[in-house]
């Protein structure tokens, strides 16, 4: 069974850092991964609010929110 995980960021070091750094260790044979870049994607910031993204880098899995470290609240991305 394959879950789905997204990770959410906006560019910043800490945030290339975290992507780095999943997309090192997830098994994609076992996790769909996206990765949206929201400073790419401004459409998609109330989608990540809506599942509990306060602040990226951040890994969403089966629909709940993992902050890592902290790079910039969603605010300053409106």
């Amino acid at each position: 069974m394959t879950q789905k995980a997204i990770f959410y960021h906006a560019g910043c070091p800490v945030c290339v850092a975290a992507e780095n750094r999943i997309t090192e260790i997830i098994d994609r044979g076992r996790v769909d991964l996206e990765i949206v870049h929201l400073g790419d994607m401004p459409g998609r910031i109330d989608e990540a609010e809506a599942v509990g993204v306060k602040s990226v880098p951040a890994l969403v899995i089966d629909g709940a929110a993992l902050h890592i470290n902290h790079g910039a609240d969603l605010s300053a991305l409106r």
